[in-house]
C-alpha cells in the first residue's frame, strides 16, 4: 500500500456507493473529500441502515428463508449499544450528547439514527443521496466501467405495482468504480435442525423481532446465546411463562449471564444445544437424558449471512460459508480492484471508525494518491491470510470477525493503509473495561460505570470538547486536515493516551 509517486494529481472518479448506513456514509464522505463524483444508492426511505428502525417485519418470511428480505433492518425497539457513545462516533466527528436526545453512555437505536442523520447534514452528503432505490445489477463492463442498475421504489408504489417492479422505474448508469456497503445483518443465517420444516408451533429469526407483547404467556426457546439472543431472552421473559436460553457449549455462558439466570430462574432457563424439533411441538434438548419442553415459538438468534444478490462478478467474489472472497484486507477483490471493494464486511469492529480507515483507503486507491500490490501479491496475501486462521483453528464463517482474534489490527490496518491516527489510549481502555462491565454485569453494565480515575478524567476532557465542538462548513477534502491543526489536545489527555496506546 505504498504512497503513489510521480507527483501527478489526484484522479477524480464518478464512484457508486450501494448502502447509506454506517459504512456507505462513510465511504461517501471519504470520496468526497478526495474529490470524487459520489452517488449513493439507498433503498430505504431516509439514510442510517441498520439504525433505521422499521416496526414492520416480513410477516409472510418470518424466519427470513428467502433471500433477500424485504425488510432490511432487524433492530428490535428496545435495543441499545453495547458499546459506549465516545468510542463510537468517526474520528472527528464525535457522537456528542445533545440537548433533549438520549444522553446515556449507552444509548437507544433512535439516538444512533440521529446521529448519522446529523453527520450527512454537517458534511453536506444528502445530495449525494438517492433514497427509496434498490440496486438490481451492478456489473462490470467490456470497458472495465460499471453498470448499475437501479429501480425506484417509491415511482414503483405510485404505479400501482406493490413490488415496485414497474418497467418504466428502471435507471442504467455506468461508474468508474463501485462501492458495496450494504452490511451484513440483513439476510438471516438459519441453522440446520431436524424437524424445523415439520414442526407446528412458529418458529421465527431475530431479524422478525421487535417488541415482547406478541409473547405473552408463551413458552419460547431462544436458539443462539450472542448478545441478540440474551437480549431477547432477558427482554421475554417479562411477559412470558417460561424462557429457555438455548447456549452452544457452556463457553458462552458469562458470570453476567450466570447472574442472570439466578435471578430470573423462575422463569428463565438454560439449554445447551437443539437435538431436534418434534412434531407434537416439544423441542428436544442434547443434555444426554432426552429432556424436552412443549413450546410455542422458537426464535433463532443465530446471526447473518453476506448476500449481495445485486452483485455480478463471473465468480471473482463468492460467498463460501460466510467468507466473502477472495478480499485482500478485507476491502478489495484481486481481480477486480480497485474499481470494485467492500467497506464493513468485518465484523466485531470499531464502527464507524474501521468503516472511515477502509473509506479512506478506497478513495485515495481510485484517485492514484495509493497504490495496491500486483494481483497475484494480493491474491497470495489473502491465500496466507486464510492458512493462518484456519491454524488457528478459526472456522471459515469466522474468517471476517476481527475483534477479539487480533485487537491490533484495526490500528495497524489504518495505519499502514492511509495514515489513519491510532485510537487514544482512554477510549481503548473505555471499550476494554466496558466489555468487562458487559462480562461480569449482564443486566446493569450500560447503567452502571466502574470507571477508574484516568477513564474519569479523559471522559470530563470529552464532555467539555463537547461544547466547544463546532460542525464543519466544507466538504473539501482539506477540512480534516484543517481540523486536526486547530485541535488543542489537554496535556492531561496526552499523558493518558500515552500510558494506554498500545
Amino acid at each position: 500500500m505504498d504512497t503513489a509517486c510521480g507527483g501527478e494529481p489526484p484522479q477524480p472518479k464518478a464512484v457508486c456507493v450501494i448502502g447509506a448506513g454506517m459504512a456507505g456514509l462513510a465511504a461517501a464522505r471519504e470520496l468526497r473529500r478526495e474529490g470524487h463524483d459520489v452517488t449513493v444508492l439507498e433503498q430505504s426511505g431516509d439514510v442510517g441502515g441498520q439504525w433505521l428502525y422499521d416496526p414492520r417485519t416480513d410477516g409472510a418470511d418470518p424466519l427470513g428463508a428467502a433471500a433477500p428480505v424485504k425488510v432490511h433492518s432487524g433492530v428490535y425497539a428496545s435495543l441499545r449499544l453495547i458499546s459506549p457513545r465516545q468510542s463510537t462516533g468517526f474520528s472527528d466527528f464525535p457522537f456528542c450528547p445533545k440537548t433533549g436526545r438520549d444522553n446515556r453512555r449507552f444509548p437507544g437505536h433512535r439516538e444512533v439514527h440521529l446521529y448519522l442523520k446529523d453527520f450527512c447534514a454537517a458534511f453536506g452528503l444528502m445530495d449525494a443521496v438517492r433514497l427509496n432505490t434498490r440496486v438490481l445489477r451492478a456489473a462490470m463492463t467490456p470497458a472495465g466501467r460499471w453498470a448499475v442498475r437501479s429501480m425506484d421504489l417509491g415511482l414503483g408504489e405510485r404505479d400501482g405495482d406493490a413490488d415496485g417492479k414497474a418497467l418504466d422505474t428502471y435507471v442504467d448508469e455506468v461508474f468508474d468504480a463501485v462501492v458495496v456497503a450494504t452490511g451484513h445483518y440483513s439476510q438471516p443465517r438459519l441453522p440446520g435442525i431436524k424437524g424445523m420444516k415439520t414442526w407446528r408451533g412458529r418458529q421465527m429469526h431475530s431479524h422478525s423481532y421487535r417488541v415482547p407483547e406478541p409473547f405473552r404467556g408463551e413458552v419460547v426457546v431462544v436458539i443462539g446465546c450472542g448478545e441478540s439472543g440474551k437480549d431477547i431472552a432477558m427482554e421475554i421473559r417479562s411477559v412470558a411463562k417460561e424462557v429457555y436460553l438455548v447456549a452452544g457449549s457452556m463457553e458462552a455462558v458469562t458470570p453476567g449471564l450466570s447472574k442472570v439466570l439466578a435471578k430470573h430462574s423462575a422463569n428463565l432457563h438454560l439449554r445447551l444445544d437443539v437435538e431436534r424439533l418434534c412434531e407434537d411441538g416439544r423441542v428436544e434438548f442434547k443434555d444426554g437424558g432426552g429432556s424436552s419442553v412443549a413450546a410455542d415459538t422458537v426464535i433463532y438468534c443465530t446471526g447473518y449471512i453476506y448476500s449481495f444478490p445485486f452483485l455480478e462478478t463471473g465468480g471473482a467474489v463468492a460467498v463460501d460459508d460466510n467468507r466473502v472472497g477472495p478480499l485482500f484486507e478485507h476491502v478489495f477483490p484481486p481481480s477486480l480492484a480497485p474499481s470494485l471493494s467492500f467497506v464493513g464486511v468485518p465484523r466485531k469492529i470499531f464502527a464507524p471508525r474501521f468503516f472511515e480507515m477502509q473509506a479512506r483507503w478506497v478513495a485515495q486507491v481510485l484517485s492514484g494518491r495509493r497504490v495496491l500490490p500486483a494481483e497475484e501479491e494480493m491474491l497470495l496475501s489473502v491465500e496466507e491470510f486464510y492458512r493462518a486462521r484456519e491454524a488457528a483453528g478459526v472456522p471459515r464463517k469466522y474468517t471476517h470477525e476481527i475483534g477479539g482474534r487480533d485487537r491490533m489490527y484495526m490500528d495497524d490496518f489504518g495505519e499502514k493503509c492511509c495514515d489513519f491516527p491510532r485510537l487514544e489510549g482512554w477510549k481503548q481502555e473505555l471499550l476494554t473495561s466496558s466489555v468487562r462491565d458487559m462480562i461480569e454485569d449482564l443486566e446493569t453494565f450500560r447503567d452502571e460505570h466502574q470507571d477508574s480515575d484516568s477513564i474519569r478524567e479523559a471522559m470530563q476532557e470529552w464532555q467539555l470538547s463537547c461544547l466547544h465542538t463546532k460542525p464543519p462548513t466544507t466538504t473539501s477534502c482539506c477540512w480534516l486536515a484543517a481540523t486536526q491543526a486547530e485541535t488543542v489536545v489537554p496535556a492531561k489527555l496526552l499523558s493518558i493516551n500515552k500510558q494506554n496506546d498500545d
